[in-house]
């Protein structure tokens, strides 16, 4: 099963599956293309942006899972 978690970079979740992006913008993440999506880890990205990492972990896990079906 495929999963994220608050250690990998945007690049590496969005590698699992490009749509997760779309979880990220709506969460008000809009910053994918920057150049620190490349080695910024969810978790920082989260800290940054002011943002739960529990919250878009688990909203990107669901989706991972639903998607696998």
């Amino acid at each position: 099963m495929k999963q994220v978690d608050e250690t990998m970079t945007i690049q590496q979740a969005l590698k699992i599956d490009p749509e997760l992006a779309s979880i990220l913008m709506e969460s008000g993440m809009h910053c994918l293309g920057c150049p620190s999506a490349r080695s910024e880890t969810l978790e920082e990205a989260c800290m940054v942006h002011g943002l739960d990492i529990e919250a878009l972990i688990d909203d990107m896990n669901v989706y991972l899972e639903q998607t696998e079906m």
